[in-house]
């Protein structure tokens, strides 16, 4: 496949997120999104993030006002019993996966934009937090397969 894009074309990783967010409710699953929480513009509570990076739960029970658009993922949700507002530029998304399984994807890089995650990274090692869950989780890292 070629690396570079047609000129004038968008970005594809907010049709990538999106799709995969409706692929993983429909499953019945739990879509959570890993986060690089020092992009500009992401806004999560400061005590949710860990080495940089946060977990967030994004499914409907447990969010409020959810969209997804083509420039980032906006909700509010509760941490630690309160709620706040979270904003995430498509950019600063790292993966998409199921929490009950690990299936999701590892976002790709856009053609010509800045650096993105490292396929090798283990995104274990990112923040249990989870927005909209009160009661604590069990502690597990994320088990994403990269496809290739």
């Amino acid at each position: 496949m070629p690396e570079t894009a047609a000129p004038g074309m968008t970005s594809h990783r907010p049709y990538l997120l999106r799709a995969l967010y409706e692929w993983i409710a429909d499953n019945g699953m739990t879509p959570h999104i890993l986060v690089d929480a020092e992009q500009p513009g992401v806004r999560v509570p400061t005590h949710a993030v860990k080495e940089g990076r946060v977990v967030l739960n994004i499914a409907e029970r447990a969010v409020t006002r959810l969209e997804m658009d083509n420039g980032g993922v906006r909700f509010t949700a509760r941490f630690g019993g309160v709620s706040h507002p979270v904003e995430v530029p498509v950019g600063a998304v790292l993966a998409i996966y199921a929490r009950e399984t690990g299936h999701g994807m590892v976002l790709p890089e856009d053609v010509g934009g800045g650096p993105g995650p490292d396929p090798d990274d283990d995104p274990g090692t990112a923040a249990d937090a989870q927005a909209g869950d009160d009661a604590p989780a069990p502690k597990r890292g994320a088990h994403l397969r990269v496809v290739k």
